[in-house]
């Protein structure tokens, strides 16, 4: 009943002043959480909190998510950012405030040394995880590096991502579930593929990502919210080493992703529900 975690020796372990984090141990599980992009400090904060109080309660290793820059927009008139000095003074001063750690995404190389600074672990968005350079000086940073699947790429086809991270000496390399590209504006997802990728590392399911109608809009996403859920628990029972979850105090005005993002008042329901399927297979 536990195939999906008995078919690797990998694990990562990740150790800060506001915590320990493990991905690859049966009993143990990390969620990463929070806005899918800085809109404004206050904001970013709120969620922070909240998240904080609510895995605190739940007993669940939380790991804060937010970008700073949505470099792949489908339109030009789609907000990507602010100001990057400022964005990232405002996550250093959100995560000294709240206690917490932070993951990030990366575009750029020349981006990589101002991450490095303020986040414990860094994301290869699946747009990216092809790109040679990128993935290896990312990996070069030793910090815990987290790589989505393209939407284009079939599980197995991430052995060979991993094995560039980690040709630079750095064990500490996940995969993540974003879902597959099924026609036009629609992903769709394999849990099998959770199976499949942790023969390589430790797997994070996506799961807000995952249910995004990419074009959906005409010139920006849309996304089936009330699946986030179905995905979520799935996951879980199939036995993930960690979730990715974005959400927002109120999604519909939120400026980046807001149609696959759930509301920040229902994250507590869904991660007690997730903790007891945890339990229940575990």
């Amino acid at each position: 009943m536990t195939a999906i975690l008995d078919n690797h020796s990998h694990s990562v372990t990740l150790k800060t002043s506001n915590g320990s984090y493990t991905w690859g141990d049966p009993s143990k599980w990390v969620l990463f959480a929070g806005p899918d992009i800085f809109e404004d400090e206050a904001m970013v904060l709120e969620v922070a909190q909240e998240l904080k109080r609510v895995t605190k309660e739940l007993g669940i290793d939380w790991i804060l998510k937010c970008s700073f820059d949505k470099a792949n927009r489908q339109s030009l008139n789609s907000f990507r950012g602010s100001d990057l000095k400022k964005t990232f003074e405002g996550l250093a001063r959100i995560k000294s405030k709240v206690g917490c750690d932070l993951i990030t995404d990366v575009h750029e190389c020349a981006q990589l040394p101002q991450i490095a600074e303020i986040a414990e672990v860094i994301q290869i968005p699946a747009f990216l995880c092809r790109q040679t350079d990128l993935v290896v000086e990312t990996a070069k940073t030793g910090k815990v590096i987290h790589v989505k699947k393209g939407q284009f790429m079939a599980p197995w086809d991430m052995k060979p991502i991993i094995e560039k991270a980690r040709s630079t000496g750095n064990p500490n390399i996940l995969l993540c579930e974003r879902g597959s590209s099924f026609g036009y504006n629609r992903l769709i997802n394999d849990m099998t593929g959770l199976v499949e990728m942790r023969k390589y590392a430790p797997v994070v399911m996506d799961a807000t990502h995952s249910v995004q109608l990419p074009g959906g809009l005409g010139g920006s996403s849309d996304g089936r919210r009330d699946m986030i859920a179905v995905l979520a628990r799935a996951a879980m029972a199939v036995g993930i080493d960690g979730l990715f979850l974005e959400t927002h105090p109120n999604p519909e005005k939120a400026l980046c992703d807001g149609p696959n993002s759930l509301y920040l008042k229902d994250m507590h329901a869904l991660l007690s529900r997730l903790q007891k399927v945890r339990s229940a297979i575990f």
